[in-house]
């Protein structure tokens, strides 16, 4: 069986991501949407539009790609092809929740476990970014034609404004603030927005010169990692590790290894 090109994946997930943020901007309640159930924390929410924009990417994309496999954060795993999709329906749930801004549909998907194309949708923002392994990275907006992502290099730390976020329990919290308080002094400043995708999205554009944090599931990094990764940033965890759930940093030429280091140093992975 031959596989599908990278451009084909690609274009499968922009309009999946783009129709889902359609339905998340345009069916969002007047007031604050109900929470329906919460997962790792009291804090750590679910609301009815989580459910039903991932319900919608798995319908259309197994409309299309009967066949393939779907990793989502509301629904689990289903299939067992060799294409796989990894969705975050609603990344920035709170975000939502309280009516601001940055929250993201995020799109990414992989063939034998390498990610070949990923999509991360700001819908309030108007913006769409997308990347293909080995192609580059862009951004839609306004309407106007693609513009490519580079991220920033040659920043020092001292100068580096450094993006982050933190996790939903009390005891993993605990230690991100020890950690954060640690980096504030050596950065130009600190900034948390609430969504990982929007997130690693501002590293690629060079809105925030790096990124790092504890905690992130495979949805929450597939597209925006390839998206920072592709725009020029260095992506993966402490000592070499892939990002993942323990730890994820991010950063442009230079400031990935003085990022890293200053972290390292702080033991962010350890438990309260």
């Amino acid at each position: 069986m031959s596989l599908p090109r990278a451009g084909e994946l690609l274009e499968l997930a922009r309009s999946v991501a783009a129709e889902a943020g359609h339905l998340l901007h345009d069916r969002r309640p007047a007031g604050r949407p109900a929470v329906l159930t919460t997962k790792s924390s009291p804090t750590d929410v679910v609301t009815e539009m989580d459910r039903a924009a991932e319900t919608l990417i798995r319908t259309r994309i197994l409309a299309e790609r009967p066949g393939d496999a779907i990793l989502g954060e509301e629904g689990g795993e289903s299939g067992r092809g060799l294409v796989r999709w990894i969705v975050d329906p609603l990344d920035g749930t709170v975000n939502y929740l309280y009516g601001l801004p940055d929250w993201a549909v995020s799109v990414a998907v992989e063939v034998h476990g390498t990610v070949l194309a990923g999509v991360v949708a700001v819908p309030q923002r108007g913006e769409e970014f997308c990347a293909m392994l080995g192609a580059g990275a862009w951004l839609w907006s306004g309407g106007g034609p693609p513009a490519p992502l580079r991220c920033t290099a040659g920043v020092p730390l001292g100068q580096a404004l450094i993006a982050t976020g933190f996790g939903y329990e009390a005891a993993t919290r605990r230690v991100q603030g020890e950690v954060v308080a640690a980096v504030l002094p050596r950065v130009r400043d600190i900034r948390r927005g609430g969504s990982a995708a929007a997130d690693l999205c501002a590293l690629a554009s060079g809105r925030v010169d790096g990124y790092y944090e504890r905690g992130l599931n495979h949805w929450d990094v597939a597209a925006g990692g390839l998206i920072a990764a592709e725009a020029g940033a260095q992506v993966e965890g402490l000592a070499g590790r892939p990002a993942g759930p323990s730890m994820t940093v991010a950063a442009g030429p230079g400031l990935f290894g003085e990022l890293h280091d200053l972290l390292a140093g702080l033991d962010p992975e350890r438990d309260a």
